[in-house]
């Protein structure tokens, strides 16, 4: 990604209220929708600390900075990479970040995250999600078995339905392993505008703990029905592909953050990407991945500081329509 700035170590953080405000629903042309009801704004963290977001079938707290693993944990263990992911997890458990998104379709990322929680003693800190990513119950069974071994864990704090396949069989599964204590919450996911409704239909009837979904400044249609339902039916959000699959850091290349970026702490783009993403109060965190430690503490101050109003969410979107 080449347009990230670097990263500040350190950032005068505003001390005022929250100016958090929802995001107009949006429509795939970038037209304003009616907003749905938001709930109330919550408080600024403190000095220095993540935003925390409540996940409702529980009221368990996370810090809505996470961590995924697609393509940048998917490097062959004990190489200079992996060497690198090394210092990069460190940076993200000790910035404060816990919620981790991987899944065994990630080529071996599994085993990459696996080694490394392990190595770092990281796991306890660690919200571990994961998916079922398979066709029939015995694939599943047999998938879910590779991926706590490759996990190097018996338990996950979320095992999700990988981009709603076979998902009348998935879940069900899901549900039995989040009954003999296997997970503690279950999911639903997807990454295309295309099966929103899908999404929506499925969790509507389905009611899971959470759904994934992908949402950012040029594809923000998640918040028109789906962000909504999710919030009224009390299920927590993961956000995917918050960068576009980095396809926004080439639109931005030598273009200036908005005049009012500063007056957040906003010091780079993709700062400015996930504070959008976590700014719908929908949104109990966001994913983005990443292998080089600078990256990964700029991705976390992200989620530091007030999030941005809704005047300020709205301009995003129309200046990537």
């Amino acid at each position: 990604m080449r347009t990230r700035r670097d990263f500040l170590t350190t950032v005068s953080l505003a001390a005022g209220g929250l100016a958090l405000a929802p995001l107009a629903a949006c429509s795939g042309n970038g037209a304003a929708q009616p907003a749905a009801p938001m709930p109330a704004t919550p408080a600024p963290p403190a000095a220095g600390a993540l935003v925390m977001r409540t996940i409702p079938a529980t009221g368990e707290q996370v810090p809505a900075i996470g961590a995924g693993t697609s393509g940048s944990y998917e490097v062959p263990l004990g190489s200079a990479d992996y060497n690198t992911l090394q210092e990069t997890i460190q940076v993200f458990f000790e910035g404060g970040g816990r919620v981790f998104d991987t899944s065994p379709n990630y080529t071996n990322a599994d085993e990459v995250l696996g080694a490394l929680l392990d190595e770092g003693g990281w796991r306890e800190r660690c919200f571990l999600a994961t998916k079922i990513a398979a066709d029939s119950r015995a694939e599943m069974e047999a998938q879910w078995a590779e991926s706590r071994r490759r996990l190097r864990t018996d338990r996950v704090e979320l095992l999700q339905v990988h981009n709603l396949r076979a998902w009348e069989i998935a879940l069900p599964y899901a549900r039995e392993l989040k009954a003999q204590g296997a997970t503690k919450y279950i999911g639903l996911t997807h990454f295309v505008e295309r099966s929103h409704a899908d999404l929506e239909r499925v969790m509507r009837a389905e009611k899971p703990d959470f759904i994934q979904v992908n949402y950012s400044v040029n594809a923000p249609e998640a918040a028109r029905s789906l962000l909504p339902a999710a919030q009224e039916l009390g299920v927590a959000v993961l956000v995917n592909r918050a960068f576009d699959d980095g396809k926004l850091f080439a639109e931005v290349q030598g273009r200036a953050l908005p005049g009012w970026a500063a007056e957040l702490g906003i010091t780079s783009w993709a700062q400015m990407f996930l504070k959008f993403a976590i700014s719908h109060p929908a949104v109990t965190a966001v994913i983005p991945a990443t292998g080089k430690p600078d990256r990964q503490a700029d991705n976390l101050q992200a989620g530091r500081g007030e999030l941005l109003s809704r005047a300020q969410q709205e301009e995003l979107v129309a200046m990537f329509a």
